[in-house]
């Protein structure tokens, strides 16, 4: 039983003891910085119950509770809130049960119920992954961990935008523009390369519609009316009739970019369970929508097009399928979560997809509750905020978006000028040393993505994100880095986990066992949330307590009392155990030196 737990069963007998009321549950929070004690005991939810002064009733349990139990050392009652301080004994005992369980905060997963798919990234097949895709695989992947670590089976997936007018678009400029170079040819990452193409085509296009503008056309018109587009237009329908050619071309090209894609993926540090492709998926929902006009659900208009009215749920009239018979993105997006459902073992799916279309989910999930499915309750649209940069947006027909390879190295050269600008790596090789620059560089981005909440847009400062100090990836790493230091120099023992519980232990070693305690409810609110940020900000204030610790207390090393020193060592081991579970979680890897 937690002490939280043993706290909450106390304030309970108490209350029936004194009052005869049996309560459903208790409010306990952490004490206030600028009040004594350790944790308080809301009492102004207990007045639903009890009836009388706040204070007087708060006095009563307190009183109780210290005179009953061995837990409380003393109280304060400050209106309804009843501060309590902990004995160290009560302390010790709570910091023994987290001490020896192995994986703390985590739940083993549980293979006999259904899942949650996670799906993240779906890249289009015409241009590498940007500082977009960035904080969306960030998101995904981080999510997916912190659902995982709550006992749930998760799948990652993606769905690859592998056809369309854009795909259409790179292969047409590379046919016209690039003499039959490749990847190999140029030495340029295979996404590099269809990228480049795309930004070709839309240079030529922008040039033809200037030419047509000057001979008298319209800009709509000529938008239209481009040799480039029309030839784009014809290559789509080319490769929807199947044409050998098309989609030999098709084949080679994409074949390229998801080599390219790989390696990305690798070095951002996230993968997938399972992979979809739109030029599988794009007929899909076709067959439901004719389920649907049975169920009453959709209506035929005249022109046979197929819509949805949802003007009673506050949206608006939706098409389903055009009055030609082919579907719109909302078709496919119908079918392809209901095939998911059959594919996999899951009831619950999370969409990690940029705030744009919020909309689209809202009508996309309501779809599929009118339809009936009953795992359509348990949708969920991650939406995000966009990412800046201090120079502004990014366009990616125009080729200035931020790479994310070319982003993943400037980080990796940051960190490397800034640890040497500050003689942070001192006495390790050359090789260690570069080892450390990727990870301090990757630490620093994946942290300054995943500590802001997830619905916010953000301002991303590489320089600012390698700080060594203040709420960074760098600092986190560096404290790990430092305990295990620590833990060298003193020769301590990992095996011999056990830990006296009969010391007197100061304010400052109670406050990190406080911070440990919260790791568990952490992890379920930031699964709850779907918000990595919650484990983010919650390590970063565990080291923060971890370094106060350490400044405080008479140094670890030249402590004489010997149970007070392997405490305090202990203490050390599982701070240092949790920030590497905790940026685990966050994908972010920890230093054993630094």
């Amino acid at each position: 039983m937690t002490l939280f737990q043993q706290l909450e069963k106390a304030t309970k007998e108490a209350v029936k003891s004194i009052f005869s009321i049996e309560l459903e549950q208790v409010e306990i929070t952490l004490t206030r910085k600028d009040q004594n004690g350790d944790y308080t005991i809301m009492v102004f939810p207990m007045l639903r119950h009890i009836k009388g002064n706040p204070a007087a009733i708060g006095e009563q349990i307190g009183t109780y509770l210290k005179e009953k139990t061995d837990l409380i050392t003393a109280i304060e009652v400050i209106k309804g809130f009843l501060n309590i301080s902990v004995s160290s004994t009560a302390f010790l005992i709570d910091f023994n049960r987290i001490l020896n369980h192995e994986k703390y905060g985590t739940t083993e997963v549980d293979a006999t119920q259904p899942g949650v798919m996670v799906e993240y990234s779906s890249p289009n097949t015409n241009k590498p992954l940007h500082l977009g895709h960035v904080r969306n695989n960030l998101l995904g992947y981080s999510v997916a961990n912190i659902i995982k670590a709550t006992g749930r089976k998760v799948n990652k997936t993606q769905i690859i935008n592998d056809r369309g007018i854009h795909i259409c678009k790179s292969m047409l400029a590379w046919e016209q523009y690039a003499n039959g170079e490749t990847p190999e040819s140029t030495g340029l990452k295979g996404d590099k390369l269809v990228g480049n193409y795309y930004v070709k085509f839309n240079q030529e296009y922008k040039k033809e519609i200037a030419v047509l503008i000057s001979n008298g056309k319209t800009e709509e018109e000529a938008k239209k009316e481009a040799p480039s587009l029309i030839a784009a237009q014809q290559m789509l329908q080319k490769w929807e009739q199947g044409d050998a050619e098309v989609v030999a071309l098709w084949e080679k090209m994409n074949a390229w970019v998801y080599d390219g894609f790989k390696t990305t993926y690798q070095n951002l540090g996230v993968d997938f369970d399972s992979l979809y492709y739109e030029s599988d998926t794009y007929l899909l929902g076709k067959d439901v929508v004719q389920q649907g006009l049975d169920k009453g659900v959709f209506e035929k208009d005249p022109d046979g097009s197929v819509w949805i009215d949802l003007t009673e749920d506050g949206l608006d009239r939706k098409i389903v399928l055009r009055s030609d018979g082919t579907s719109v993105y909302m078709t496919q997006d119908i079918g392809t979560a209901i095939q998911r459902v059959k594919d996999h073992d899951i009831n619950s799916m999370v969409y990690t997809v940029g705030n744009e279309q919020d909309y689209h989910f809202k009508v996309l999930f309501l779809i599929l509750k009118k339809l009936g499915f009953d795992w359509a309750e348990n949708l969920y649209h991650l939406s995000y905020g966009m990412v800046e940069l201090p120079s502004g947006k990014m366009k990616s027909r125009e080729g200035t978006v931020v790479d994310a390879d070319e982003l993943m190295e400037e980080m990796t050269s940051t960190a490397k000028a800034i640890a040497l600008e500050q003689g942070k790596l001192e006495g390790l090789s050359e090789q260690e040393k570069e080892r450390l620059y990727d990870m301090i560089g990757l630490g620093a981005l994946k942290y300054f993505m995943l500590k802001v909440d997830p619905k916010r847009s953000m301002l991303f400062d590489p320089v600012e994100s390698v700080d060594f100090q203040g709420n960074t990836g760098p600092f986190i790493q560096y404290t790990h880095a430092r305990i295990k230091s620590i833990l060298q120099k003193t020769g301590f023992d990992s095996t011999k986990l056990n830990s006296a519980t009969n010391l007197e232990l100061t304010d400052k070693d109670t406050a990190v066992i406080m911070s440990l305690q919260q790791f568990p409810e952490v992890i379920q609110s930031a699964a709850d949330k779907y918000s990595p940020a919650l484990v983010a900000n919650y390590v970063y204030e565990l080291v923060k307590e971890f370094n106060s610790f350490y400044q405080n207390v008479p140094k670890i090393v030249e402590e004489e009392n010997a149970d007070l020193k392997q405490f305090r060592l202990l203490l050390c081991y599982k701070t240092a155990a949790v920030v590497k579970s905790a940026c685990a979680l966050l994908g972010i890897e920890v230093p054993e030196q630094m």
